[in-house]
């Protein structure tokens, strides 16, 4: 059967299937800007957060695998226990090259599908939402989403055979328009775009509805219990 039989009416072309790279840091230096608010728990939540990420990406059916990159034998393990790919934090030389490096590998692995990088940072990831995005993200080489912020980067995108070029860091939303990504904000994904880096943006999460284990800890934060 001929590529445009295949793409008629009758027999669409299937979605394009995407590797995803989630970085993870070491979690001593995880959430340092909610070292007030959670206090002791500061490690836990950030452990809490990945997962849910990892956890919502997974259950997304246009991922077919998740790769997490992290030196961190905690979340190594628990964020494996899901069903996420780990692999090392090489060349140690920063997030851009090691979200590089976790996309090669997942182009080792499915050299058709699309490489992506998503923030660890969105507790209230939903997988429809991922994917409504990533199927807005194969209609160009290489795409982004910004962050609720309007400032940073929640997910980049590269298809199949298009070089992966992340431009995370300070105003990434500038520094991927800059570079030609296309900036996606179909409707309805704001789970997509909440990330969570302080305790208003942790609220703002938790008002979206987050996974288990972030509301979980949340419980536990004082500023969370005062207003129970």
């Amino acid at each position: 059967m001929s590529t445009a039989e295949r793409s008629t009416p009758q027999h669409p072309e299937p979605p394009l299937r995407w590797s995803l790279v989630v970085p993870v840091k070491v979690l001593a230096r995880a959430k340092t800007r909610m070292s007030g608010a959670a206090g002791p728990h500061r490690e836990a939540l950030a452990l809490a957060v990945a997962a849910d990420t990892v956890a919502a990406a997974l259950r997304c059916d246009r991922v077919r695998r998740v790769i997490v990159v992290t030196d961190d034998p905690v979340p190594a393990a628990e964020l494996a226990a899901l069903g996420a790919r780990i692999v090392p934090d090489e060349p140690d030389a920063g997030l851009n090259p090691a979200l590089v490096h976790g996309a090669s590998r997942g182009r080792e692995d499915a050299p058709g599908d699309g490489v992506g990088a998503v923030s660890a940072d969105l507790p209230a990831l939903r997988p429809g939402e991922l994917a409504r995005v990533l199927d807005a993200a194969a209609g160009w080489p290489e795409a982004f989403v910004p962050d609720a912020a309007g400032i940073g980067t929640t997910l980049y995108t590269a298809r199949p055979g298009v070089p992966f070029s992340p431009a995370f860091g300070q105003d990434s939303r500038a520094a991927h328009r800059a570079r030609g990504a296309r900036e996606l904000l179909p409707g309805d994904i704001d789970s997509v775009r909440r990330d969570v880096d302080t305790l208003d943006d942790l609220r703002a999460a938790l008002a979206l509805g987050t996974g288990p284990r972030t509301a979980a800890v949340a419980e536990l934060l004082p500023a969370f219990r005062a207003s129970a």
